[in-house]
């Protein structure tokens, strides 16, 4: 996977800081495939913390989707997005 942006959004909820929001953006190869993928990649996010898995694709037809998910651990999740483990 090409990560192409990854971003931390810290929520706000009557002054106190919640969970973080993680969005991934990249381009594959057929989106429809892709797609048919959820539930693994749910699980797979969900096992290194994240929650809320939502995909998205482009509305314009083209081959870039997008993941975001809730964080509740950043570095975490960074380190695990550094080193993927062999397709």
């Amino acid at each position: 996977m090409n990560v192409v942006l990854m971003r931390e959004i810290t929520y706000r909820y009557e002054g106190e800081l919640n969970m973080a929001k993680m969005i991934m953006t990249h381009n594959v190869v057929d989106v429809t495939k892709w797609l048919s993928f959820k539930e693994e990649r749910a699980s797979a996010i969900s096992a290194m913390g994240g929650s809320q898995v939502v995909d998205c694709v482009a509305p314009d037809g083209s081959n870039t989707v997008a993941v975001s998910a809730n964080l509740d651990d950043v570095e975490a999740m960074q380190a695990a997005m550094a080193s993927p483990p062999p397709e």
